[in-house]
């Protein structure tokens, strides 16, 4: 046979295979049949023949309850129709005899139905949405069970009325079926077709088929066979098919799953579900039209595409045969899982959690099961059937008393796609887990989950992930070391479970669980066993029964299974966690609505033992009408009058926190700016920061109008609008507004106009919040606001809007799909690192993970708690009221509690025993707070109730008991909701405004911040809390009606958030032990004790009550306490019957036999306490509130360790030393002041977080912990709007910081259909970021708002510091040496100097520019200098550093760096974006020149765009010159002056964009760079010409540089006028001037004169203004005669410039920086080439001697902006030895020749002047401080410090010198001097004895030769060792120097 078949013994009857088995082969063409006692006896081995090219395919189509025939399977050898009559009919749905046989169209005809027939639905393929109406005898259908249909066939056509078909082929021709397969009863009659009251025909329930469950373990009807082969119908990816609901509810208590019936017992609800329920009600074929999670995979296809199965298969062949590989396994494959690895990978790796999941076809089987009537009621809760593998049969009957979920199912097909992580293994060594280990598995997990817990389908994933990582774990390190062969052999896996030891082994684990797991085994199929189960629970056998597990391993070892959770407490849970949010609301409206809730009502009042809480309530009132002024009511009433009358009493507790911004902010705020940062600076270009002037924001936020009102108090408070400019001072409310969105109906018309704001300013980046930025993230354009309006295409493409999404919870926005890069996420930084306080602050952050830690054993009274008697209370009822919502009742019963502990505290005792502890202690709390405080200040209450219209009813309820008992005047109750604001009573809010010292009469709270220390409860509803902040007052937070079914992250963490709190840190204890207490660290902290224990329960006598109250550490009861226990008991036990007993609490009893009763209640909250309470607080010493009895018992020592949390979280408590006896200890002075000042609720209340009060399910789910310590809370879905990629992910573990965690999202998690990032497929691609996008994330509360306001503020300042630039302002130096002329301009308002009388001003030699403050004084004939004349000069190391500047804003006519671009003058710099990156051209350019004795070669880089400035002999041939224009050119569109600008190591900070500063007039600008530097420079500036210094210059100085620039402008001036002349014009007319700029000049100022009128007056006023370098260079080129003066400079800025410096417009004086230079009159004066520093001030001196005129403009100045990089400074002197690290000091610049001193790598002319300017003491001692006796420099000036004044002379003839004859010099220098100094013009000058001569030269020899030509021997004496070089090496040149002493 070559099948090896995988059976086993059945109980199917010998009789019924025999038959199947011959009618089989009747059929078969091909094949052999199977033998009978094979298919009923054999056991075979399983293998891997899949692989080996197998060529079976079990589709068994003729047995599938789909419509899988319709579609072409694996190649069938199609039915051959006979061929229709001639000119019959052949229309689909009608028969041939033309008439309509459809349901639709028949339903409300008379049909004549003869006796024995039934109207049934045949399915036709071709009309896949209608039924045909067929008459058929019912012999040949089956009965109810199933069986006794008789082979065969005996029908009617209702149609035309043709009787008497005996064949169903027939039949099916003549009603026109058109069949591609053998036509079959039990494939083709669907349906029943039954007449409702009306008449009206429809479609009933389902034929049961016999066996049909048993064959048709098949593919969903048309999925899996459609999707092997096409046409691949429902392959695409996953969409929501048009039934799809809502996201699910909660995604990880079997989420999203709709309800199999309709959710309540109303039929609206079913109409939501749509055609997705699968309970029968509902034909399958809906199902294949939506489109399903499923990826074709070719390459395991295509071994089965030749597989050629037989057209009808007989019964023997066996699904469990190698080649059944279905292609998938939604049917369940059984061992196929573990032998055909071929069809692993097709199931989806996507996790069909949730909505998808419905649309997940599981075709059912066999005959339908009835649900029973009554079973709600017999039963006290719905039933939830999880599908497991194989086929589900239908159900009929009650069906809104069940619900069906396909999660498990889909829980198990998840876990058998393997994760791509693993595919690399090969496909057939890694086998997916099988489908019985994984029942198995299921079992053992439902084993030991406790009584109240509920199973969670993420525990089951990773429940199978281990599993299956445990057993493949030794094949995946062989694979990982051996490479895999071809067809490795089977792994030996550990014996697999077989279907045959299923059931045992199940029974088996379940039979240690006394009976809470029921194991029921079925032999046929699973039919038997859901109505077994049915049976069983109507008859009360289950009571005890939690989960049912139906097994059906009957056929082919394949199993059928499903789970039942009859549990009353699980079932109710997972029923309700099946709804969603929509459907919950809408739900509990139906209840509240039609009243079902009216009968709870009518049983809460049967509870108090007094009668009816009402009626005991009216009596209260009527005794105490008269006198309200009772004892309770007496203290708050006459307080509140003395404070209205004298408002003399204050509580020094209450103060208003000024607004400040806390270090933790400032950090985020600076991340946030680094990000915006970064992305400016990446290559991509997304964001120009330095095109943006202001800062401009708008923050959207979820409409809640609380939220709203406290996001515009942080804008106002911030003062953010004043510093960015957008509002002044006196800004109205509504002017805020306009920067705060709420996304509700109203927002889309204010985002237009901040997106028409924002394409209208194109230079504001305009910031754009979205805060609480996890809420609404739907893409359906009729809801998604937020989709709609920050995803819109305008926000996305404006390169000026940057989006920062902010939230707590950020894990929706971090998924595969997300449009935000990782690289732009900011998290909110930790505070402790390593046990070090980064930001040390003054109060500390208490959220979510120190709630938990304080719940941990060892401490006294946790954070967080649970009640159990409310608990209690709800089971009990809710077993009671089955079809009630759960969150209807615990909403009344909750309210019930708080109702009756106000009428327990206003003394009515007896209703003690309907309240609980934990409501009582907060009650209690709540009314007497205000009366230990002098101003009646209380705390607030938090009551979550989530459900609006219930919120309403405890709103209404509670005002109404709190009326009866006249308490109006103590607390407050507000209903908040988010669409409306907060309503207060006047009474209250007078006392705010009293409080607050609010005088405005209209004032009225509108965020709950400002109900600071007002007694309230607030009851706070709304689905999601919306980002509202509470005050500080809040004492408790009751989360007790938190849908305890939503196990989502976001939502658990967004509710636990509200109570997230800051706590004083100021308390010395606090600050090492609160770190501690972060780091786990629970040895230290027990090591202190502290009985503060008011503190934690707000002066309650809770724990008065008894020591065992605090002896519960393992319990995790939290303060259940055993008197909650009895009150539990007693309220429950007493009123409910004693059904208690089985409630999660059961033991409650137990508990309170052991417990001591507690004093009478009456007694308890009463003003005794108080007084004690007070009377402690109030004492100096400690021991009074350590310990209200004697010393601590030795009990009680376990009750010490565990109160030690209180250090941590009550910061107020004082430290002791361990053990509880030592309360006598000393405590700090600052516990001992809080404690004394601890009588008002809010001092407590701002020394320690609120207590939280949770759901019994949600305290367990947050507090318990996986084996990496991290909560189980953390690893449920992180959000509503995502999915698990894969059950195959790892488990997030408590080390990962937030950066760790958002990648883990981002790896396994993908966005349902209905995100708004779904359809962004990122899968991780950089392109798929959106640029501009950033996420800040931290927790709740603590500060994100603040954290962003401050960003925008140091944003908006860093845009300005962008567009400002620090620039150099000093003072003129030597003023007061200034030459005093007695000769002024007459008229002070010239715009020109006049050349005659300029020419007889004298040259002021002092140099003024406070620059060269160190400089050598420059002595004149005129001056006679004292020494103290001089400040104190610098020190020169300081000079840099301390040269001031101030901070100025750019002008529109600034200069600008690399850093600076703009629309304007992108073309310019060449970037701009239509252009290519600038060609440039390189030329070389030669000339002679006979000073250097050699042709001088340069080389210019001339872009294509600047060739028009130079001459060519031809286009792109040599360059013969530089066009220059005529003097008598008056075009006032360009410069005429070509500037160059020599440079070095400033390729960026250089200011070269000169595009603004000339007014975008025509220039030509050169840079002037080195060689070594040319490239980076022209990378930088590419469209700038370049002059490029020839390599022998690459480490010379600024001089050589100058030297250069001149010497080619004159050579290029001649070029031109040799040019030119040819075309007629005189060489004197053509432009002789240039501008030599320095590469830091920034800006340029003009200052205007104001003589009053009178132009000779010397009286004037004066203003300076921001002028463009383009106004001053034409002003100055139109100056008259200009062609007489050879430099032309102007004043170096200051702020400090006196009228003095401006009073005469022109000087004649030094002019540095910014020069105009006439080349053709300087063309015998030189720059010095070899010069580093001051080369310019010795031009000037050789200018003013060659008798040429240097002219100042004073009423121009020019701001040089502070450039720390480049320039001289990059010039660094080091030793030539590579490994010296040594510092080289001015000093060990020169030595002795011939010596073994360090040489230095530098250039020796560099080193010769750094050594003269800071000793030149050592070579001219006489001169230091001796101003009158100056030293005689010739030729050169050379700074010498400023110690030391110089006397400049110059040697050429006919050269301008002063007049020296008065002088006597106390030294000379003779700097290179040349065959122009002579002996005889040495002789001239007089020296005073002992003077000091310095004779520099290039060499030895010319040295020598030097003191010979010049005679000086005759009065220079020398010796031998007064010979020195620079520090430099042979190679590198030195000078050497030669000193002597005048005779």
């Amino acid at each position: 046979m070559g099948n090896s078949y995988a059976g086993q013994l059945k109980t199917t009857r010998f009789e019924e295979v025999l038959h199947n088995s011959i009618e089989a082969s009747l059929r078969s063409n091909s094949l052999v049949p199977r033998p009978i006692f094979s298919q009923l006896y054999l056991e075979a081995e399983r293998h891997l023949s899949a692989l080996e090219g197998s060529s079976r395919v079990d589709h068994e189509e003729e047995e599938e309850e789909g419509d899988v025939g319709l579609e072409p399977n694996c190649p069938p050898n199609t039915y051959q129709m006979l061929p229709p009559p001639e000119g019959c009919c052949t229309t689909d749905g009608f028969c041939q005899a033309g008439k309509d046989l459809r349901l639709a169209s028949l339903s409300s005809e008379p049909i004549d139905v003869p006796a024995g027939f039934l109207l049934v639905g045949a399915k036709s393929p071709s009309l896949p949405d209608h039924l045909l109406v067929c008459a058929v005898d019912k012999r040949f259908l089956p009965d109810d069970s199933g069986h006794n249909a008789l082979l065969g066939f005996s029908g009617n056509c209702v149609g035309c009325g043709k009787k008497g078909f005996c064949y169903f082929t027939e039949f099916s021709n003549h009603i026109n079926l058109k069949l591609t397969t053998q036509p079959k009863k039990q494939k083709h009659l669907k349906y029943y077709l039954v007449r409702s009251a009306q008449g009206a025909l429809s479609k009933g329930p389902l034929i049961c088929w016999k066996g049909s469950e048993f064959r048709g373990r098949q593919t969903p009807a048309g999925f899996c066979s459609g999707s092997l082969f096409p046409p691949l119908d429902s392959s695409g990816p996953l969409a929501a098919s048009s039934s799809e609901p809502t996201p699910g509810a909660n995604p990880s208590v079997l989420t999203g799953a709709q309800q199999a019936g309709p959710a309540s017992d109303h039929p609206s609800l079913t109409a939501a579900t749509g055609p997705s329920i699968f309970n029968g009600k509902d034909s399958p074929k809906h199902q294949p039209k939506s489109k399903l999670l499923a990826t074709p995979r070719p390459s395991a296809l295509g071994i089965l595409t030749n597989s050629g199965p037989p057209k009808k298969r007989h019964k023997g062949w066996s699904p469990e045969s190698p080649s059944a590989t279905d292609g998938s396994y939604s049917q369940g494959g059984g061992n196929r899982a573990k032998c055909e690895s071929a069809s692993m990978s097709y199931m989806p790796q996507v996790g069909l959690v949730g909505p998808a999941s419905v649309t997940f076809p599981v075709v059912a089987s066999g005959e339908p099961v009835s649900v029973p009537d009554n079973l709600l009621k017999i039963c006290k809760a719905k039933p939830v059937i999880f599908k497991g593998h194989g086929n589900f049969p239908y159900l009929c009957g009650n069906l809104n008393d069940v619900v069906v979920s396909p999660l498990l199912y889909t829980c198990y097909q998840n876990s058998q796609s393997i994760s791509r992580a693993y595919e690399q293994y090969g496909a057939s060594t890694i086998q997916p887990i099988s489908e019985e280990t994984q029942l198995l598995l299921t079992v053992y997990y439902l084993v030991q989950l406790a009584a109240d817990q509920v199973p969670m389908m993420e525990d089951l994933e990773q429940i199978f992930l281990r599993s299956w990582r445990e057993s493949h774990l030794t094949e995946i390190r062989q694979y990982q070391q051996a490479a895999p062969q071809p067809f490795p052999p089977v792994p030996g896996v550990v014996a697999p479970v077989t279907s045959a030891q299923l059931p045992w082994l199940a029974g088996l684990a379940a039979s240690s669980c006394n009976d809470s797991v029921h194991i029921i085994e079925c032999t046929y199929s699973l039919a038997e066993g859901l109505s077994e189960m049915f049976r069983l629970l109507v008859e009360g056998k289950l009571a005890k029964t939690n989960y049912v597990v139906i097994i059906c391993a009957c056929r082919n070892a394949a199993i059928d299974s499903c789970i039942a959770v009859t549990g009353k407490y699980q079932a109710r849970i997972l029923s309700e966690s099946l709804l969603t949010p929509a459907e919950y609301q809408k739900e509990v409206n139906y209840e509240l609505v039609t009243g079902k809730v009216d009968s709870l009502g009518a049983f809460f009042s049967t509870l108090c033992p007094e009668g009816d809480i009402d009626i005991l309530l009216d009596k209260f009132h009527q005794e105490n009408q008269g006198h309200i002024s009772s004892s309770l009511t007496a203290s708050s009433v006459t307080k509140s009058a003395s404070l209205d009358v004298g408002g003399a009493p204050t509580c020094t507790s209450y103060t208003l926190e000024p607004h400040h911004i806390r270090p933790f902010q400032l950090a985020v705020a600076q991340k946030l700016l680094s990000h915006v940062c970064s992305i400016a600076d990446s290559s991509t270009q997304n964001l120009d920061l330095g095109s943006f002037e202001k800062v401009d924001f708008l923050i959207c936020i979820p409409p809640s109008e609380v939220t709203y009102q406290q996001t515009l108090f942080h804008v106002w408070h911030s003062g953010v609008l004043l510093e960015l400019g957008l509002e002044k001072e006196h800004m109205t409310k509504q002017r805020v507004e306009q920067y705060v969105l709420k996304l509700d109906a109203e927002a889309q018309t204010k985002f237009k106009s901040f997106l028409q704001n924002s394409f209208q300013n194109p230079h504001t980046l305009f910031v754009l919040i979205h805060d609480h930025a996890h809420w609404d993230l739907v893409s359906d354009p009729s809801v998604g606001l937020v989709d709609r309006l920050l995803n819109c295409r305008e926000v996305k493409e404006a390169s000026n809007i940057v989006t920062l999404h902010v939230t707590s919870f950020p894990y929706a926005l971090q998924t595969q799909h997300t449009l935000i890069s990782p690289y732009n996420e900011i998290h909110w930084p930790a505070s402790y690192n390593n046990g070090a306080d980064l930001y040390p602050e003054n109060k500390k952050y208490f959220g979510l993970s120190e709630f938990i830690e304080s719940t941990l054993s060892g401490h006294s009274l946790p954070l967080l708690r649970y009640d159990s008697s409310f608990e209690a209370m709800v089971t009990v009822l809710g077993k009671r009221f089955p079809r009630l919502h759960s969150a209807v009742i615990r909403t009344f019963v909750l309210v019930q509690h708080y109702a009756a502990a106000m009428m327990a505290v206003s003394g009515l005792s007896q209703m003690k025993n309907c309240t609980s502890v934990e409501t009582l202690e907060i009650t209690q709390n709540l009314i007497n707070s205000p009366k230990q405080c002098p101003c009646g200040h209380g705390l607030m209450v938090l009551l979550r109730v989530p459900c609006s219209p219930l919120a309403a009813v405890a709103y209404e309820r509670l005002a109404h008991v709190r009326a009866r008992l006249a308490l109006e005047q103590h607390f407050e109750i507000i209903l908040s909701n988010p669409s409306s604001g907060i309503t207060v009573g006047k009474h209250f809010v007078k006392q705010l405004k009293m409080w607050k010292k609010i005088e405005d009469a209209e004032w009225r709270p509108q965020t709950y911040l400002e109900l600071e220390g007002l007694p309230c409860i607030l009851i706070f509803s709304g689905m999601d809390p919306h980002g509202e902040s509470l005050p500080r007052s809040l004492r408790y937070c009751d989360l007790r009606l938190i849908n305890s079914s939503c196990l989502v992250r976001t939502a658990l963490e967004q509710e636990l958030g509200l109570a997230a709190y800051f706590v004083s840190n100021q308390i010395p204890l606090e600050k090492g032990v609160c770190g501690e207490a972060l780091e786990s660290d629970t040895e230290k902290l027990s090591s202190t004790d502290s009985e503060d224990e008011e503190l934690a329960t707000e002066g309650s006598t809770a724990e008065k009550r008894s020591p065992v109250k605090r002896e519960r550490p393992c319990s995790h009861d939290s303060t259940s306490s055993p008197l909650s226990s009895k009150a539990s008991s007693k309220s429950a036990g007493s009123a409910l019957c004693g059904e208690s007993s089985a409630q999660p609490g059961g033991p409650s009893q137990g508990e309170q036999a052991r417990t001591p009763q507690p004093c009478s209640p009456s007694e308890e909250g009463r003003a005794p306490g108080d007084k004690q309470r007070l009377r402690a607080s109030q004492g100096p010493a400690v021991v009074h509130r350590h310990s209200p009895g004697p010393a601590p018992q030795p009990d009680s020592s376990l009750r010490t360790s565990q109160r030690s949390v209180q250090v941590s979280v009550t910061p107020s408590s004082s430290q002791l030393s361990s053990s509880g006896s030592s309360s006598s200890s000393t405590v700090p002075a600052a516990g001992t002041l809080v404690l004394q000042a601890s009588r008002c609720s809010m001092t407590k209340a701002c020394q320690q977080p609120p207590v939280v009060f949770l759901p019994k399910l949600v305290y367990d789910m947050v507090t318990s912990t996986d084996s990496s310590g991290l909560p189980k809370a953390a690893s449920l879905l992180p959000s509503h709007s995502v999915m698990w990629a894969s059950s195959f992910r790892p488990l997030l573990s408590k080390t990962m910081t937030s950066t760790e965690q958002s990648l883990y999202y981002r790896q396994w998690t993908v966005p349902r259909p209905s995100h708004m990032d779904y359809g962004n497929r990122a899968e991780g691609r950089v392109d798929s970021f959106h640029p501009r996008r950033l996420l800040l994330s931290g927790p709740p509360q603590i500060g994100k708002t603040g954290a962003y306001l401050q960003f925008l503020s140091i944003l908006s300042r860093m845009l300005i510091r962008l567009t400002e630039v620090d620039v150099y302002d000093e003072e003129e130096i030597n003023i007061n040496l200034r030459e005093e002329s007695e000769w002024h301009y007459l008229q002070l308002s010239d715009p020109w100097p006049d050349l005659e009388l300029f020419k007889t001003l004298p040259f002021d030699y002092i140099i003024h520019d406070p620059k060269y403050e160190d400089a050598s004084l420059i002595c004149s004939h005129h001056q006679a200098i004292k020494t103290e004349d001089r400040g104190p000069s610098r020190r020169p190391e300081d000079l840099y550093l301390r040269r001031q500047t101030a901070r100025m804003r750019l002008s529109k006519y600034a200069a600008y760096n690399t850093y600076h671009h703009c629309e304007q003058c992108h073309q310019y710099m060449g970037f701009h974006p239509r252009y290519q990156l600038y060609e440039s051209t390189l030329h070389a350019f030669a000339f002679s020149y006979s000073m250097l004795g050699e042709e001088i070669q340069l080389h210019f880089i001339i872009p294509k765009s600047k060739e028009h400035h130079f001459v060519f002999s031809q286009p792109g041939g040599q360059l013969e010159s530089m066009r220059l224009p005529l003097v008598t050119d008056k075009s006032h569109e360009y410069i005429k002056s070509p500037t160059f600008t020599p440079t070095t190591g400033r390729h960026e900070h250089g200011l070269f964009n000169l595009y603004h500063a000339m007014d975008g007039a025509s220039h030509l600008h050169v840079l002037v760079v080195k060689e070594y530097e040319m490239a980076i420079y022209k990378k930088y500036w590419p469209n700038h010409i370049m002059l490029v210094l020839p390599s022998i210059f690459n480490s010379a100085g600024v001089g050589a540089a100058h030297f250069l620039i001149k010497e080619l402008s004159y050579h290029n001036l001649e070029l031109e006028r040799s040019r030119q002349e040819e075309l007629g014009i005189k060489p004197q007319d053509i432009w002789p001037f240039i501008v030599i700029s320095d590469d830091s000049c920034v800006m340029w100022n003009v200052v205007d004169i104001d003589c009053g009128g009178e132009r000779s007056s010397r009286e004037f006023s004066w203003s300076e203004r921001n002028v463009s370098l383009k106004y001053i260079m034409q002003h100055i080129e139109a100056s008259p005669n200009i062609t007489h003066y050879a430099l032309i400079g102007m004043r170096k800025w200051s702020s400090k410039t006196a009228s003095g410096e401006v009073r005469e417009p022109f000087s004649r004086c030094h002019v540095h920086d910014f020069i105009v230079l006439n080349v053709d009159l300087t063309q015998n004066v030189q720059y010095n080439q070899n010069r580093f520093l001051c080369d310019d001030v010795d031009f000037n001196l050789r200018v003013q001697s060659a008798g040429l005129l240097l002219c100042r403009f004073n009423r121009f100045s020019v701001m040089k902006k502070q450039i720390a990089v480049g320039g001289h400074r990059s010039f660094h002197i080091t030793s030539k030895v590579a490994d010296n690290p040594m510092t080289i000091v001015p000093a060990q610049y020169i030595c002795a020749p011939d010596s073994k001193h360090t040489f230095l790598a530098a250039p020796a002319q560099l080193l010769l002047e750094k050594f003269l300017q800071h000793h030149s003491h050592h070579f001219f001692p006489l001169s230091l401080k001796n101003h009158g006796h100056p030293v005689l420099l010739v030729d050169c000036y050379l700074n010498l410090g400023s110690q030391i004044s110089v006397c400049y002379v110059s040697s050429r003839p006919h050269s301008l010198n002063i007049s020296c004859s008065d002088f006597m010099f106390s030294g000379l220098l003779l700097y290179l001097c040349d065959s122009f100094v002579g002996a005889s013009f040495l002789k001239k000058f007089h020296f005073l004895k002992d003077a000091t001569l310095c004779v520099i030269c290039q060499d030895r020899n010319s040295l020598r030769q030097t003191v010979v030509r010049l005679e000086l021997e005759d009065e220079w004496q020398f010796r031998l060792r007064d010979e020195f070089q620079t520090a430099n090496a042979k190679e590198d040149r030195p000078l050497f120097f030669l000193t002597g002493r005048h005779i």
